[in-house]
């Protein structure tokens, strides 16, 4: 299990910060109420126990640890910007590496499955990162990524929702992230010359008490928010009393998954006239 060198993180301060005291509270939530969906996709590929496995962006490191199961003779890579969240004796054939995948990168054919949640939104070549990691996979290898797709927020049918996901989302833009790029994620899959492209989406819920996951985001996100003046102790209060209510329930976003494979055989060339 090989210990990468670190490299710098992008996201130092505010509410992006990997250092926020309720980090870990917000990738637990987004693993108790999306892992389900995520496992569900990768189970419906022809998963082999051999394989060899990229999670990018691992996280808290519950997707890694579920393919480091199912691929017993194979190996999973789990690489994340920090990976103090992450435990290399989870399995045998489970390796950490902390990297930045935007300046490093691995050798051509190397993995036959590459997952990646909730993380191109934020790189800042995220297209271009969608074709680069299609020459990580091996022949017939398969890559699967998973992007929200944010709603407007003025089409909450609730005020506080929509100033609170106003700002929410304004905070996002201002470092660089994308929160609608991934209605373009099929296309670019197609592009980057993969096959069998296929889709899904996975509808978010914020509210209906313990379904709701954006209580800990709105959290995390918060003394950066009024920091800013882009929402006060009062708005606050609000979105808590609302997530308080059995009878609060709305739709911020919707996760949009995508996956094709890498052909076994290059097309061949058109014959010359």
């Amino acid at each position: 299990m090989a210990q990468q060198p670190a490299t710098p993180a992008p996201y130092h301060t505010g509410m992006l910060s990997n250092d926020t005291p309720r980090e870990r509270e917000r990738l637990e939530a987004i693993q108790r109420n999306v892992d389900a969906f995520t496992t569900g996709i990768l189970q419906d590929l022809p998963l082999q126990g051999s394989w060899h496995c990229l999670e990018l962006g691992a996280g808290a490191g519950s997707i890694a640890y579920w393919l480091a199961e199912r691929c017993p003779k194979g190996r999973v890579v789990a690489v994340d910007l920090d990976t103090r969240r992450l435990d290399a004796g989870r399995a045998a054939n489970l390796e950490i590496q902390q990297a930045d995948i935007t300046s490093d990168g691995y050798a051509p054919g190397s993995f036959d499955l590459i997952h990646a949640r909730y993380l191109y939104c934020h790189l800042p070549t995220r297209d271009a990162m969608v074709e680069r990691a299609t020459r990580w996979l091996a022949p017939g290898g398969w890559l699967v990524i998973e992007e929200p797709y944010h709603l407007l927020a003025e089409t909450s049918p609730f005020p506080t929702v929509q100033r609170i996901l106003a700002a929410y989302q304004h905070m996002y833009r201002e470092n660089g992230a994308d929160m609608t790029w991934a209605r373009s994620l099929p296309s670019l899959l197609a592009r980057s010359g993969l096959a069998e492209v296929s889709f899904t989406g996975n509808l978010g819920c914020m509210g209906g008490l313990d379904k709701d996951r954006w209580r800990p985001l709105i959290a995390q996100a918060a003394p950066a928010l009024l920091a800013e003046g882009l929402v006060t102790e009062t708005d606050l209060g609000e979105f808590s009393a609302l997530l308080d209510d059995p009878a609060f329930i709305d739709i911020p976003q919707i996760t949009v998954s995508a996956w094709g494979r890498r052909p076994t055989q290059l097309p061949a060339a058109p014959a010359a006239s």
